[in-house]
């Protein structure tokens, strides 16, 4: 039998437009999770009965309480062609340097979009966010199909809307899948359903299959941006997140940048199950040997020994700027997200841009507007692990935020001074 193709999906959109239910209910359907786990949620007072699917992945008692999901949570199954790795995100604005943890472990992306709400404020960020972390893969939901009676009309109007919304953002939406589903019922999730007659397209299963794994950046040295990290009993330190690049192996000694602390792989778990390796986009939990979880922090990169990355003090980066209410100039402060770490960076130096209409190239300009992009030098408040793209597609990309709202994106092309 073929082997299964792995693929790392994050399920993206607006606050309470139902991705928690729609992984729920997938997981359900697709016999991941058993019946009785769902009718305990239920049974866990008024509330567990409206989100009794969203509960499989909203574990925290705050995220339970307030209804939404906060941490980037991780789940699997498999459909008849890929092995699925869920990366639930939050849609809430609070959390948007989640949401981008999330993407930047992603091979696609499940832009969910109620459809009584249509498009809101994180249906807009997120379809962005996601771009610029460098996904090509996108599937569209129409969930809450439901609380519009399964209406056709309002269905094609939410679809126009939202592949306006996707030209503007750069996706190719002729290779989009649309499909309307209600989550918490079950219609169209993985078996047709009689109230969505006039639909004529695949289930929301059957668009999975249509997914296509991403080329992994095998050849390179051992990454793995840490996106948690938490103490087990009998066990000790365990760090988890997505491997970026490479391999790793039990009894492989590593490294802790930019801290430099050393260690050694005890164990390796991929959803519970112990493996000997993994490699670029295994989403895994690593036991380590003779360090504290007071020494690690989410952000830092678990590396190999040999040909660690560097420590970047300042780096020259490749700069779109499509968010800021007028301009972005030299000394300009915002946070930049750059795989699981965020850190505020100042803009240093604008050294040329070019006009996105023009394409004509401005040398030593004074100001960035909407829509230019530049070559800039940026200079974070501490040192962060960055690689040019040259040598890493992944580890080179970087989203910028302020004033709540996502400001530019880039890539780095040089590094210009470590320690």
């Amino acid at each position: 039998m073929e082997e299964k193709a792995n693929i790392n999906v994050v399920f993206i959109g607006h606050v309470d437009h139902g991705k928690s239910t729609l992984v729920g209910r997938t997981l359900l359907e697709t016999g991941r999770i058993d019946k009785r786990t769902i009718e305990k949620y239920e049974k866990m007072g008024e509330k567990g009965k409206t989100f009794k699917f969203a509960w499989v992945m909203d574990k925290t008692q705050q995220e339970r309480e307030r209804g939404l999901t906060i941490e980037v949570t991780h789940q699997d199954f498999e459909t008849k062609k890929n092995k699925i790795f869920i990366i639930d995100a939050p849609g809430h604005s609070d959390f948007v340097k989640n949401m981008i943890t999330g993407a930047s472990e992603a091979d696609a992306a499940i832009l969910v979009v109620a459809a009584d709400d249509g498009v809101m404020p994180q249906t807009k960020e997120h379809a962005l966010l996601a771009r610029t972390m460098g996904l090509n893969q996108l599937i569209v939901a129409v969930n809450k199909i439901d609380l519009v009676n399964y209406d056709e009309k309002r269905y094609i109007q939410l679809e126009e809307q939202v592949k306006k919304l996707l030209k503007l953002l750069r996706w190719d939406v002729e290779e989009v899948p649309f499909i309307p589903v209600s989550a918490f019922h079950g219609d169209n999730v993985v078996e047709k359903s009689e109230n969505l007659t006039w639909y004529k397209g695949p289930t929301f299963l059957e668009a999975l299959d249509t997914l296509i794994p991403e080329t992994r950046e095998l050849d390179r040295p051992f990454r793995m941006p840490i996106d948690d990290v938490f103490h087990v009993t009998g066990a000790g330190t365990v760090v988890a997140g997505v491997v970026n690049c490479g391999k790793i192996s039990v009894n492989d000694p590593v490294l802790i940048v930019p801290s430099g602390i050393k260690s050694e792989v005890r164990t390796i778990e991929q959803y519970h199950q112990r493996i000997q390796t993994a490699q670029a986009g295994n989403d895994i939990g690593i036991n380590l040997r003779g360090i504290a979880v007071r020494d690690i922090h989410k952000g830092d990169v678990l590396c190999c020994m040999e040909n660690p990355p560097a420590n970047v003090k300042e780096f020259m980066a490749n700069l779109t700027i499509f968010g800021h209410p007028t301009s972005v100039y030299t000394g300009y402060t915002p946070t930049l997200h750059v795989n699981t770490d965020h850190v505020a960076c100042t803009l240093t130096e604008v050294v040329q841009k070019t006009d996105p209409h023009t394409g004509e190239i401005t040398k030593n300009p004074t100001e960035i507007r909407n829509g230019e992009t530049a070559i800039v030098r940026m200079k974070p408040v501490r040192p962060i692990i960055i690689e040019e793209s040259s040598e890493s597609a992944r580890m080179s990309r970087f989203v910028i935020r302020d004033m709540r709202q996502t400001i530019g994106a880039g890539i780095c092309v040089k590094i210009v001074e470590t320690g």
